[in-house]
């Protein structure tokens, strides 16, 4: 598995995960709130490891090319 997600990219997938995460936990989804948590944990889980199975299959590439 090797890195595709840069720090850019890693940021705004944190972000994201942590709102959608707290929009599922005050209920502003109503019934779909697992959506918010499942959508909202694959956004952290990417963040963290640094590697976006989507990304790999389309050959998507964010990181800064180490020279």
């Amino acid at each position: 598995m090797n890195k595709n997600v840069g720090s850019t990219d890693r940021i705004i997938r944190a972000i994201v995960g942590i709102v959608l995460l707290a929009l599922a936990s005050m209920g502003n989804f109503g019934a779909y709130a697992w959506v918010g948590y499942v959508l909202g944990a694959v956004m952290l889980g990417t963040a963290a490891i640094g590697w976006c199975p989507p990304y790999s299959l389309f050959g998507i590439n964010t990181c800064a090319v180490k020279k």
